[in-house]
């Protein structure tokens, strides 16, 4: 039988861990196992639906017939309200027209990166991150990956960013930043700002900029008095060089709804636009109508979005709290407080323990597989977003937790490591 070639590309395009690690945990469950899995960024709508508003402002675009094709760059309602929502939030003045409408968040990075990136180019970006390795491949380009330190929250810095970034084209950043729940200080920031715009300064004008793309699709939920900061908010100087990623998906709970938005500079905006008109990763014309009048009307997306923070706040909370506790207790664990998203880092400092088969916990897959069969605790090692082999730390996501959930799989996982000797 022939061997069935395809493009290199998709021949060396990684698949996913977290979904490697999914069909792990659907098979114990479908063995009759009770398993708590935290390793997805979704939702469960029983625990946190969508917007009832919203929901049925879909439902009511439908029934009249909304259909057709939207415009190639949204709905004008919602670039609208998306101009009015950066205004009210951020302080930003961006005009429609440098709003772009998408299927998503993640049609709008591929975007950013079809857009900004050659073959070659050199593509920044700090680990553990959500996916920035896998856009690097898709454009050929060359990543530069920096590690990052528990002692910083697992955020960059600037010293550990600007060896990397001469004559690179792509800073990629995001922060509440997903896996780790934690968020970029104001002085942090503005020190990385200043050191793009040093580097955009010696190159001058006739060499392609450095830009940055600042995914802040969990800029809404932030907790305990943390600030969401962004690079043109602290540099007015960054606008011509940073694309922003935003959309309803993570703030309203609505992953599958399918809206997400970037806006920028006009010129990255209008080739982002035709790459996407040409994929036809359009959102549905219905629910950018119906977000559009959902976002529009402040008084319920206010307080929508402040249950929301307050549901999730809770739950990563209860979990901290609880690592904690077992860490007191003299338990090899940690966790790092909570600051945004829905995400918690948590460390399982297990490797040489042994367990009660009379078997070492060797490497992180062994912890990642003694915590689903012993503990029934499904977590992601920060290995699946590009962080060290070695490393100890885990995400764990509370969207589909219950608050019955927490306490279960925490009772469960004390247990669990209790037994190692």
């Amino acid at each position: 039988m022939a061997t069935t070639r395809v493009a290199e590309m998709a021949e060396n395009l990684m698949g996913s861990e977290i979904i490697k690690l999914g069909g792990e945990i659907r098979d114990l469950m479908a063995k009759g196992n009770k398993i708590y899995n935290f390793t997805i960024g979704d939702f469960d709508p029983k625990v946190f639906p969508i917007p009832v508003a919203l929901k049925r402002g879909i439902m009511e675009a439908y029934a009249n017939e909304m259909t057709n094709y939207p415009p190639a760059n949204g709905l004008v309602e919602l670039r609208k309200a998306v101009v009015n929502s950066i205004r009210k939030y951020q302080g930003l003045d961006y005009d429609a027209e440098e709003i772009l409408i998408a299927g998503g968040a993640r049609p709008i990075i591929y975007a950013i990166f079809r857009t900004i990136v050659d073959p070659q180019d050199k593509v920044v970006f700090p680990v553990p991150s959500w996916n920035n390795n896998h856009y690097t491949h898709l454009t050929f380009a060359q990543q530069v990956l920096v590690e990052t330190r528990p002692e910083n929250k697992f955020m960059p810095t600037v010293d550990e960013l600007r060896p990397h970034l001469k004559d690179a084209a792509l800073l990629a950043l995001c922060s509440p930043l997903n896996p780790t729940g934690t968020v970029f200080s104001k002085e942090d920031l503005s020190a990385i700002c200043d050191a793009v715009l040093e580097e955009n300064e010696r190159r001058g004008p006739d060499q392609k900029p450095l830009y940055v793309m600042y995914d802040q699709i969990y800029s809404m939920l932030t907790f305990d008095g943390v600030k969401h900061e962004d690079p043109v908010s602290l540099r007015p100087e960054m606008r011509p060089y940073t694309i922003f990623v935003d959309g309803i998906s993570k703030s309203l709970a609505a992953t599958g709804v399918r809206v997400g938005w970037a806006f920028g500079p006009m010129q990255v905006i209008d080739k982002m636009k035709s790459i996407l008109g040409h994929v036809g990763a359009w959102a549905p014309r219905p629910e950018q109508f119906a977000s559009a009048q959902f976002i529009a009307d402040e008084g319920e997306y206010e307080h929508f979005i402040e249950e929301m923070k307050q549901k999730v706040s809770q739950r990563l909370f209860a979990f901290h709290e609880g690592m904690q506790a077992m860490k007191q207790r003299g338990l090899p664990v940690d966790s790092v407080s909570p600051e945004g998203a829905i995400y918690l880092t948590i460390q399982f400092d297990l490797k040489d323990k042994m367990k009660r088969d009379g078997r070492n916990l060797l490497t992180t897959a062994d912890i990642t597989q003694f915590l689903l069969e012993e503990a029934q605790l499904a977590v992601v090692p920060f290995s699946a977003f590009g962080a060290s082999k070695e490393s100890n730390w885990y995400r764990l996501s509370v969207g589909t937790a219950t608050e019955e959930d927490v306490q279960n799989a925490l009772a469960s996982l004390q247990a669990a490591i209790s037994s190692l000797k």
